[in-house]
């Protein structure tokens, strides 16, 4: 079955269409920073512990923060039930996220402390990994963790030979080529590339241009969730002093 039929993809959009999304930050009373991200019917949330003392005590770094990082995916978030333990996917992808949020914060401004962060797939439909990314990022910046700049996600890749952006999980699945960035739009540096597929030199560079333009509209949508949070907290501040 065709995925592209007069350039509109499965679910409807165009080549270079990011699913819709919506982002809420601090949602979570119980954690120090926290956010919940629905990109299509993928749906992810992110929960923030720390900066804290960590335990055992010879793993601390005394020059910065160790960030630990936990993705994993419920045992309902995809049609056939998962198990609960850790895959190892959900072991790799922890570790990718990691290094793709590590040069966005100041780990050296909390020297022989943790930050935990936790990332839930409640429903999956692609794109976790980049969706995980941008969940976390508003948790950590909704936690007052100071960050260089927020760190946004989006995948590009190949499906029928062509070019689109955001994929979802039939694309991801059956198309010829998947590559999942992270940026760091302010200072506009890439923090994660990776690829699984085959693309020409070109395609790449097409690919790779849009899924950074992807970022950048994702971006707004973080910053948008944050200052939405922020504004909440000043009319409850305020209501209280009056």
């Amino acid at each position: 079955m065709p995925l592209v039929v007069e350039g509109k993809r499965v679910d409807g959009r165009g080549l270079e269409e990011l699913r819709p999304i919506k982002i809420e930050s601090g949602i979570l009373e119980n954690a120090d920073g926290s956010a919940y991200v629905e990109q299509g019917r993928t749906k992810i949330l992110a929960a923030v512990y720390g900066p804290k003392e960590l335990h055992p005590r010879h793993l601390a770094d005394p020059q910065k923060a160790l960030l630990r990082c936990r993705y994993h995916m419920a045992p309902f978030s995809t049609e056939e039930r998962r198990s609960p333990a850790p895959s190892r996917r959900d072991i790799e992808l922890s570790k990718v996220i990691r290094n793709a949020l590590e040069p966005a914060i100041f780990l050296e401004e909390y020297p022989r402390s943790t930050i935990d962060l936790f990332i839930e797939v409640l429903q999956s439909d692609g794109g976790t990994r980049c969706t995980g990314i941008v969940a976390a990022s508003v948790a950590l910046a909704d936690a007052g963790i100071p960050m260089r700049d927020l760190v946004s996600a989006c995948a590009a890749g190949k499906v029928d030979g062509f070019i689109v952006l955001d994929l979802c999980y039939v694309e991801d699945q059956e198309g010829e080529a998947d590559m999942p960035v992270a940026y760091m739009p302010k200072l506009g540096q890439i923090t994660l590339l990776q690829m699984d597929g085959l693309m020409t030199r070109e395609e790449f560079d097409r690919a790779l241009n849009l899924a950074i333009k992807g970022c950048e509209q994702i971006y707004e949508v973080q910053r948008e969730a944050l200052k939405k949070r922020y504004e909440a907290i000043e009319r409850l501040v305020g209501g209280e002093g009056t």
